[in-house]
């Protein structure tokens, strides 16, 4: 039976209530079937608690590809070929976001100069509905990291809970609620056993017998060790006051997953996910929605003081194929428990504590431990207290007035006459904990850092290398662990709180539908040996060698494949800041100079000015230096390669010189990686030379031929973007954004990148459209699409009749508002260049970290590394019930388990399938510039990920020690100024100088 809940226009979704097919958006046309059918899974009724409900409907009957929209509140798109004209007035900008937020079924957002964003509470929107299933591709099955959850019917009641005094930490909150369940359970909670998520809320199968009540806890000091002589302190009092808030409604999450509901019922799944969470937040160190714990797998050390911990994710979900639990393994940086003063030691690598500290040293210091709970061993019980900060001076000029309030001593005669204790570091500064006002001194000698605290701030590359070593697993290895994971929690078992709910996951991981798709056709120039490659699992070479032939002889026995549009390079130098090869450069650059031209480059074979080689110490100068002197002989360096420090940390430094004071596009590279002469490493290096200098590498044959649905049949521009943050523990002033946007088409291969600097932490990009105030003109339009649609035109002397934006970097719960503001950002910029100007957008969110993981069902359909096939791409059983989304593996497997990227269509006016947008995509992922193989993003969001990674080279050197330490959150009502990005210079900014 088809069309339930019936009394809507179109299908009915809602059950008699909203009733909306696939045309609740305006300008799409109305669909008479029912998506979702009549089948109805078997989501059984609302019958008695004690009755089981497993949430597995079948995959729903999609409605077929819906063509384009008709586009009813816009005018038609100007000729693509004509000049854009200005708009007479900006009343035509001042209706947009009208049209965008009837659209997007949200409330306007009036036009000002600063744009407000909106709030984060912003109400849920209707996001692009499933146009259907992909049918392209190699059918294939693959096991998905993923667990079905049954749920019984049971009558949730949710509670707010206010602890006094306030406890900020979840550990003690968690204990506070223990310890109220183990005395009241009986008597006042009615033998119920709540769930508890650490805060402000507490979740009960059934009503408790109160509506509202207060009780009261003593909590046994943490404090005191067992065997003691010290006498026990008086026991912490708690008041607890409990007060009904809700009734979530299962049956609202049963109606959703059979497509019978168009809203997510967002409170259902937090209430079942805390339910599921209660057993390991109470054993394991809880990290977000991750746990560790030392008996969850290996515990290694990552250098410095810092070691990792195994751990895994958890999170609950609604998919296709009813409640999922994602679960897949973890691990993360942890402080070493040591002694703060062996920390110091071992994280700054100093040999001599005696020594005192340098200013320098002095504030890194500070900024490592700040926040860091430490455990005081000179006394006879376990006391812990937290770091606020180092002292000035060492703690053998440190004096502090004793509880009489009269006395005076030192804290090195402090700790000698009261504890026996005589100091080994006294040139150290002391630990400072208590308050700035009436602080507490201690010596690092004698504190221990407390186990499991996150480590949070920087690994150094080091670090990273051993944690990716220690964490890498092959698929089978992966697969084994994490069914172990569901195995030792044992849900519905051993967890009294899931067992009461009548929670119960299944221990098989979920076996999947999936298509792998064949990989694009590959051009070449005509004049190389091979002008179309098709590329084998997920590669290819652009050099064809026998393997007969020794390698001495490889340059005369090779036949190149040529980069389809080779760059021009007439004015070039080296600069060699390596002192340990100090004399290769000459030997270096002739090598990549024949490689560059053998690949169809344009690259003269002598430097327009000398070479040379410098001091690590004199980068400043030296590329100064280079400047002036190529400028002074007219011949402005269209290419600077540098050959590194052999100490790490200058990258940054030059390319920040180079891009933004100099406006000089360099290629840098390792001193141990370039003297090798390895021709592979030649290859790659030329690739990257060649799009920095304006060429292409390869293009997508279909691009050629004009075979891209809704790409190559009209002026397409594509955009990336993406929003940097400093790691957590790190403060900054400044987060940044990058949107990159293809210059060429219909290749659609060159990305041209502008970077911004926005508010600290905030997602959504800021500069998307910007007005600024000019005191003759007034209120001058500006922001990065425009500049980017202004670029495309003049690159192309097209305007895109259509916008394809690919935003990386979004959670889930930001969905709506980053949607409601940058598709507002991208109306206003596209009319601000010509009245009524409005292409067609199609908006999709790429998010690399979430944490879904295939695995083969054939260990012979595999790459070399046992991971799925590149090109596989899933939009059943583990996708949205209802929404337009899909997993595709895009790139072959190094080492490790491959992780898919999840793609999620929040709008769409340009009509794609399932088909096109999956094929669309994975062939994008294989004309990343910098190398021959497929990569695991879409390459605009790649490149737009790695254009503002680098822009935080611009401010880090700004970013000195000197200012804030990290470790603690800043005020809610402090506002803190934008550090504001130094600009690129326009040469710099023409070509891709951030690969």
């Amino acid at each position: 039976m088809s069309g339930r809940g019936g009394g809507g226009r179109g299908s009915g979704r809602g059950g008699g209530g909203r009733g909306r097919g696939q045309g609740h958006r305006r300008g799409q046309p109305s669909q008479s079937s029912s998506r979702g059918g009549g089948a109805g899974g078997r989501a059984r009724g609302r019958g008695s608690s004690g009755s089981t409900v497993t949430y597995n409907p079948p995959p729903p009957q999609m409605a077929p590809a819906q063509p384009p929209p008709q586009m009813a509140v816009a005018p038609p798109v100007p000729p693509s070929g004509a000049p854009f004209s200005h708009p007479s007035s900006s009343s035509g900008v001042g209706s947009l976001s009208r049209e965008v937020s009837e659209k997007l079924t949200m409330e306007p957002v009036a036009v000002t100069t600063a744009p407000p964003l909106p709030p984060s509470s912003s109400k849920a929107i209707g996001f692009q509905p499933r146009p259907g299933f992909g049918t392209v591709g190699t059918k294939c099955l693959v096991r998905a990291n993923h667990f079905l959850v049954d749920v019984a019917n049971a009558d949730l009641h949710h509670y707010d809970v206010t602890i006094t005094p306030e406890v900020t930490a979840k550990k003690v909150n968690r204990a506070i609620m223990k310890q109220l369940i183990d005395v009241y359970k009986e008597s006042h909670l009615g033998h119920r056993c709540p769930a508890y998520d650490g805060r402000k809320s507490l979740y009960t199968a059934g009503p408790l017998p109160f509506e509202s009540k207060e009780l009261v806890i003593k909590l046994p000091e943490e404090d005191r060790s067992e065997g003691s002589s010290r006498p026990a302190r008086k026991e912490r009092q708690f008041k607890v006051a409990i007060k009904l808030a809700s009734k979530p409604d299962l049956h609202y999450l049963r109606e959703f997953l059979s497509r019978r509901r168009f809203e997510c019922p967002q409170e259902v799944i937090q209430v079942l996910g805390v339910i599921l969470r209660s057993k390991p937040s109470q054993i394991y160190t809880e990290v977000g929605r991750s746990f560790f714990d030392t008996s969850l797998g290996p515990r290694g050390d990552l250098g410095n003081g810092i070691e990792y911990w195994s751990g895994y994710y958890q999170s609950l979900r609604p998919t296709q194929m009813g409640l999922s639990l994602n679960i897949d393994v973890s691990a993360r940086s942890f402080y070493e428990p040591i002694l703060v003063s062996e920390f110091v030691a071992k994280h700054f690598k100093r040999t001599n504590l005696s020594k005192p500290l340098s200013d320098q040293d002095h504030i890194k210091v500070k900024k490592a431990l700040k926040g860091v709970r430490v455990k005081l061993i000179y006394m006879n019980y376990a006391k812990t207290c937290k770091i606020i900060g180092v002292s000035r001076e060492p703690i053998s000029q440190l004096i502090f007035t004793l509880d009489d309030m009269r006395t005076n001593v030192s804290v090195v005669k402090y700790f000698r006459e009261k504890y026996n204790v005589v100091l080994k570091f006294p040139s150290l500064p002391a630990l400072q904990s208590g308050s700035e006002v009436r602080p507490v001194y201690l010596p690092m000698e004698l504190c221990s850092i407390v186990e499991g605290q996150r480590y949070t701030k920087k690994l150094n590359e080091q670090q990273v290398r051993s944690l990716l070593r220690a964490t890498c697993q092959r698929p089978n290895v992966r697969e084994g662990n994490v069914t172990k994971i569901v195995q030792v929690n044992n849900f519905e078992v051993e967890e009294p709180v899931a067992k009461e709910f009548g929670m119960h996951v299944r221990k098989e991981l979920a076996l999947i539908d999936a298509r792998v798709l064949n990989p694009p056709a590959l051009k070449y120039h005509d004049s190389g040996r091979d002008k179309i490659v098709n590329p084998s699992c997920g590669q290819w070479n652009m050099i064809n060698k026998s393997p007969l032939v020794p390698e001495f002889l490889f340059i005369f026995s090779i036949h190149f494949k040529k980069v389809v549009n080779g760059g021009k390079v007439d004015f070039w130098t080296c600069v060699n800041f390596s002192s340990e090869y100090w004399n290769m450069s000459e030997d270096f650059c002739a090598e990549l100079v024949k490689m560059c031209n053998s690949k169809g480059m344009v690259f003269r074979q002598t430097p327009s000015i000398a070479m040379r080689s410098a001091r690590s110490d004199r980068i400043d100068q030296t590329l100064m230096d280079v400047y002036k002197e190529s400028a002074g002989l007219n011949k402005p360096l269209q290419m600077l390669i540098i050959i590194l420090p052999d100490q790490t940390g200058s990258y940054g430094k030059i390319k920040r010189i180079c891009e933004t004071e100099l406006g000089i596009v360099s290629q840098c590279c390792k001193p141990l990686q370039a003297s090798k002469f390895s021709n592979q490493y030649f290859e790659n290096v030329a690739l990257k030379i060649n799009a920095k200098v304006g060429g292409r590498n390869t293009v997508l044959n279909d691009a050629i031929l004009r075979r891209i649905p809704l790409v190559t049949d009209v002026p397409t521009i594509i955009f990336g973007a993406d929003v940097t943050h400093l790691p957590p523990g790190e403060d900054s002033s400044s987060s940044i954004a990058a949107v990159v946007a293809s210059m060429d088409w219909p290749e659609v291969t060159k990305y041209r990148g502008i970077v911004s600097a926005q508010t600290h932490l905030v997602e959504i990009i800021q500069d998307l459209y910007k007005q600024t105030k000019d005191p003759q003109k007034g209120l001058v339009p500006g922001g990065m699409v425009r500049e980017l649609l202004l670029a495309f035109h003049k690159s192309t002397r097209q305007k895109p009749s259509r916008i394809i934006f690919y935003r990386a970097g979004v959670g889930g719960g930001q969905f709506s508002q980053v949607l409601l503001y940058e598709m507002d950002a991208i109306r206003k910029a596209c009319s601000s260049l010509q009245e009524g100007y409005m292409p067609r957008v199609t908006f999709v969110v790429v998010q690399k970290r979430r944490d879904t993981r295939l695995f083969p069902t054939d260990r012979n359909k595999t790459d070399r590394s046992g991971n799925i096939l590149p090109g596989t791409v899933v939009d059943t059983s583990i996708c949205h019930p209802t929404e337009f989304d899909f997993y595709l593996n895009s790139h072959a497997g190094i080492q490790g388990t491959s992780k898919p990227t999840h793609y999620r269509v929040l709008f769409d006016e340009n009509g794609f399938t399932a088909d096109t947008l999956q094929v669309l995509t994975n062939s994008l992922c294989y004309t990343y510039a910098r190398c021959t193989k497929s990569v695991s993003i879409v390459p605009p969001a790649y490149y737009a990920h790695v254009a503002a990674f680098r822009a935080r080279y611009y401010i880090e050197d700004e970013m000195s020690d000197s200012g804030s330490t990290g470790g603690g959150r800043k005020p809610k009502d402090k506002v803190v100024e934008v550090r504001q990005l130094p600009s690129i210079k326009d040469n710099v900014k023409e070509v891709m100088f951030y690969i």
